[in-house]
């Protein structure tokens, strides 16, 4: 993970919503979010926190001097600008341990007394919501470490050929690019595997629980998801899923086939193994490319879910 440190300010608790926080000595963070705080419960928006960054900038548009706790933050912190962070993204301060949910959120307007003042508020633009994962005791002069969630990613192409030099392999470096720029997009840490292979069931297996046992987030194949005697891609996978995701791959088949109904002999799947992605693409880097527009559409929602980060509530 990527680590920064990050200055506790100050620590502000309201007993009641839509008013300003006053700060206090310390909160207690237990599993409902700050302990007394009209904010707490269970959901993911538990703590909420904003940067001394956001308050100045605030300052200088109202003309007057922002005091910690009146956007109703939870915690004030300097060191970092809180909205670039990510959802599953964490503070850590001794056994402290905050997980980001949300940056961001709806602005109550009128129900908001800074709002009701002012006329504007910077929360809900730069102040981000947690959840408790640890709880204990904090207080202004804490420092938390901030660590960036990493996307562990990992990319293998099927392919005799490729695996044995006789060509360049296109569709592995196309969905690395794609990947790339997705979670560039989404302010996202990544890391990203590749690996090229021959259309050997032993060889998949072996990556497979490579990234199960490695807790790697995504994995995506290309190639081995036809009908031809060396097509085992779905096979090998389907016996590591736990859940198959059948939407994804039925929508691609639907959406693509209508067009070209060679696209219709695809037999990718998509699914969950433990908390791992995993989605099989065919080996062409058109194919990779299709394939990629319509899963980058669920991505996100899918690792929240696997992390059991329910953003509905």
């Amino acid at each position: 993970m990527s680590e920064k440190k990050v200055s506790v300010l100050s620590v502000n608790i309201s007993e009641k919503k839509g008013i300003i926080k006053k700060p206090v000595d310390f909160i207690e963070l237990n599993s409902l979010g700050v302990a007394t705080d009209a904010h707490s419960g269970k959901w993911h928006r538990q703590v909420s926190l904003l940067a001394k960054e956001s308050i100045d900038k605030f300052s200088k548009e109202a003309n007057r001097e922002i005091q910690f706790g009146e956007f109703a933050e939870n915690i004030t912190t300097e060191g970092l600008l809180l909205y670039h962070t990510a959802p599953l993204d964490r503070f850590i301060f001794g056994d402290i341990e905050l997980e980001v949910t949300q940056i961001g959120k709806k602005c109550h307007g009128d129900n908001c007394s800074i709002f009701r003042e002012i006329g504007n508020c910077v929360m809900p633009k730069e102040g981000i919501f947690c959840r408790v994962i640890n709880g204990g005791q904090l207080k202004a002069g804490d420092t938390l470490s901030y660590q960036a969630r990493i996307i562990k990613t990992m990319i293998i192409t099927l392919s005799d050929r490729a695996s044995r030099g006789e060509y360049a392999d296109k569709s592995g470096p196309l969905a690395e690019k794609l990947c790339e720029d997705f979670y560039k997009s989404r302010n996202r840490h990544y890391s990203i595997e590749k690996f090229i292979i021959p259309d050997k069931e032993e060889e998949l297996d072996k990556l497979l629980e490579k990234a199960k046992e490695e807790s790697f987030d995504i994995v995506f194949t290309t190639g081995g998801t036809g009908i031809g005697p060396k097509d085992i891609t779905p096979e090998v996978v389907q016996k590591h899923i736990t859940k198959e995701i059948t939407g994804i791959m039925e929508l691609i088949r639907v959406k693509y086939g209508m067009e070209k109904p060679n696209a219709l002999v695809s037999r990718g799947i998509a699914g969950v193994m433990d908390k791992t992605l995993v989605y099989t693409m065919p080996g062409s880097p058109k194919a990779v490319n299709e394939y990629c527009s319509e899963i980058f559409k669920t991505i996100e929602h899918s690792l929240y879910m696997l992390n059991e980060l329910d953003l509905h509530q």
